[in-house]
């Protein structure tokens, strides 16, 4: 953890922005606000039109000179100044006003694990650009093992998978750090697209820009899992004649189409668990993996983990919201800090 957990009780908000989502945490108030990380732009004067739910509603759907715009990628900030508008403009007046009275704010943030030096100084400078005298940095990691209940504090293995939109990490945690830990290139936009190149290809069929989660739309029930149905009906636009149809996808050649990016996560979690001491690994042969993030609500992902590892593998309760959680727990000071003081003569 990059912050102590006395600098943390110091805050007074705390940001976790993702790639695809928002949340703002304030002290004393709770999540004051959950939106997509999403701004749209007008190119011609450069004024800011739409953030968050209205903003993402435009997208495929504006005129030329009207932008949506991302302004977060893989958990780090791409574009400060952007970053900075949509945020004022989710936050709003109100709260603004509220924050600004405080005499020295102070705010804590969420990043990827590891995250390079640049990273880190662009979600600084994104707060401070709101008006933050003092920014703490946390690990997503960490601040999501805190927000699902986990004991971050003991020294026992807690292993911990966050499914973003475009990155998956891992990590096995102990007295409050992480033992050792992967980040790896593969989320839930990487699985939406094999879904999309497979229906492409084998149906000639585009899905609109709109859809939730092409993946949600072509499966249900038992998700990936084999147990799952053996067809499911799917509406697009057909490839060559550009109207509307639909067809009866095969469930088993979907599954077929996303195994490669979810290898890519199974090798990850193996790399994770032969770097860990054998008394971790031993630990987590019942406690097993928590996921966390948007993506793990996945249908049937967990239950391909399980299959996979061999280990127990649970959901966190509202997965996309732990780490905001987590450091709202910080910020209100319900982690009592371990205490490894030297031992005297």
């Amino acid at each position: 953890m990059t912050a102590s957990l006395e600098q943390l009780r110091r805050c007074h908000f705390a940001v976790d922005l993702g790639a695809a989502r928002t949340r703002v945490y304030v002290r004393g108030v709770g999540l004051v606000v959950d939106q997509p990380s999403v701004a749209a732009v007008n190119t011609r004067t450069g004024a800011l039109i739409a953030v968050g739910e209205f903003a993402e509603r435009m997208k495929g759907r504006t005129p030329h000179y009207i932008r949506v715009v991302r302004p977060v990628s893989g958990g780090t900030v791409v574009d400060i100044e952007m970053a900075q508008r949509m945020l004022r403009g989710l936050l709003g007046d109100k709260v603004r006003r509220a924050l600004r009275r405080k005499p020295y704010l102070r705010a804590a943030a969420c990043t990827p694990h590891e995250a390079d030096p640049l990273a880190r100084r662009a979600a600084t400078e994104t707060l401070v650009g709101l008006g933050a005298r003092r920014v703490e940095l946390v690990d997503t990691l960490i601040a999501a093992a805190v927000g699902c209940g986990l004991p971050v504090q003991e020294p026992e293995a807690t292993m911990i998978m966050a499914c973003g939109t475009t990155t998956t990490q891992v990590a096995v945690l102990s007295l409050g750090s992480s033992v050792a830990a992967e980040r790896i290139p593969v989320g839930g936009e990487a699985v939406d697209h094999a879904i999309v190149q497979h229906l492409r290809h084998q149906h000639e069929l585009t899905l609109p820009g709109q859809s939730v989660r092409p993946l949600h739309i072509a499966l249900s029930n038992m998700g990936i899992t084999a147990q799952g149905p053996a067809s499911t009906e799917i509406r697009g636009r057909d490839v060559v004649t550009g109207l509307a149809r639909s067809v009866q996808v095969d469930t088993a050649a979907v599954r077929n189409a996303i195994e490669t990016p979810l290898t890519a996560v199974l090798d990850g979690i193996g790399r994770v668990l032969r770097e860990c001491p054998p008394d971790l690994v031993a630990d987590l042969v019942d406690r097993g993996i928590t996921m966390v993030g948007g993506s793990a609500l996945l249908p049937g992902l967990d239950q391909m983990l399980r299959e996979a590892t061999g280990m127990p593998v649970h959901i966190a309760e509202q997965p996309d919201v732990c780490a905001v959680r987590g450091l709202g727990y910080m910020l209100e000071g319900r982690i009592e800090p371990l205490m490894l003081a030297p031992i005297g003569a």
